[in-house]
């Protein structure tokens, strides 16, 4: 049974779902809501779409919120033969669509199986295409997500911070393909971001972020005092920071590329293992006018920095960018999260 104790509630109510406690919590709720989950796996897809809900787990290990969505499925309410496909955005285990929502002591896993469709050789009768499945998606209409002692699984488009700003204090974000990408504005403070290993060799086993941050924000994907670890199987040299995301978008005059969309990506005294590679970022194609996935966004082209970076993953080049002192000093807490003060 998961309870439920708004502040100004001492007695806890009972849900037989995650689900269904959230349809609970107030509309317009300006207090904190919080859901406690017992330990246990809890295999459901959850839509978070009102203000002040707070999820607290007995444990990061012994907390599970699941799902298997991924990109490549049928999209539901059409045959499984239309070619209509769910699509990445919508394969969230966890989507946050509202303000002030916090999350502690748990993990949010996608677990499609990525690894088995991942090692069939391609043509293969068995093999899956879309094979993104995001675990955690911070919606357009999120700002404020804060999360402690989280762990989000999965292997491709791990987390999708789409909008508004988030906090990650503590935490542990593991998956290898783009598994940080998107346009929001994400603080990671002391934690761990783990790329895990392909279900086949591959010279390329991933890319640590895929920001597409707007040029009118300063900040994207920042990490302060974090460590960019290794699973078992992961070889050296073999992990990009990242690459420019640039989504396809709609524009009066046609659809291609996101010319605004100039991703951030500011890793600062940062550890690295030796899987990140010697040249630290990478080029990432996007849609060309005419369709075609034609146009070439290099990592000079968006806004890709280091500084203090160590460990056996760390150069200085002139591929990777650096940061001055001065430069660094902007990359504080305090201004990233601007007038929102982070609630751990």
């Amino acid at each position: 049974m998961i309870g439920i104790a708004p502040s100004e509630i001492s007695a806890a109510r009972r849900f037989d779902s995650l689900q269904s406690a959230l349809e609970a919590a107030p509309a317009d709720g300006d207090t904190p809501y919080s859901i406690f989950l017992p330990a246990g796996i809890y295999n459901e897809k959850v839509l978070v779409r009102k203000p002040n809900v707070h999820l607290v787990g007995a444990g990061r290990d012994e907390t599970v919120i699941r799902y298997g969505d991924y990109a490549g499925m049928a999209a539901p309410g059409f045959p499984a033969d239309s070619g209509e496909k769910l699509g990445t955005f919508a394969t969230a285990t966890v989507t946050v669509e509202a303000t002030d929502f916090r999350a502690e002591n748990l993990t949010i896993e996608n677990s499609f199986d990525f690894l088995t469709t991942d090692a069939l050789p391609k043509g293969h009768t068995d093999k899956v295409s879309g094979t993104q499945a995001v675990a955690l998606e911070t919606g357009l209409n999120s700002d404020r997500s804060a999360f402690r002692n989280v762990r989000l699984l999965g292997y491709q488009d791990t987390l999708f911070v789409q909008g508004g700003r988030s906090y990650f204090l503590d935490s542990v974000i593991e998956g290898n393909v783009d598994f940080i990408f998107g346009a929001g504005q994400a603080l990671f403070e002391n934690s761990d971001i783990v790329t895990r290993p392909r279900g086949s060799r591959r010279e390329t086993v991933g890319y640590v972020t895929a920001p597409s941050t707007d040029i009118g924000n300063e900040y994207g994907l920042v990490f302060l005092n974090c460590r960019l670890l290794k699973a078992d199987g992961v070889p050296a040299n073999s992990s990009p920071l990242g690459r420019p995301w640039h989504p396809t978008t709609t524009f009066a005059d046609g659809r291609y590329a996101d010319p605004n969309a100039v991703g951030a990506a500011v890793f600062i005294r940062t550890f690295m293992d030796d899987h990140i590679t010697g040249d630290g970022w990478a080029s990432m194609r996007g849609t060309s006018r005419d369709g075609t996935k034609s146009t070439v966004f290099p990592p000079e082209s968006a806004r890709f920095y280091e500084y203090q970076s160590h460990g056996p993953g760390a150069q200085v080049n002139e591929r990777r960018r650096q940061l001055t002192e001065t430069e660094a000093e902007r990359y504080t807490r305090e201004r990233i999260l601007a007038d929102w003060k982070a609630p751990f």
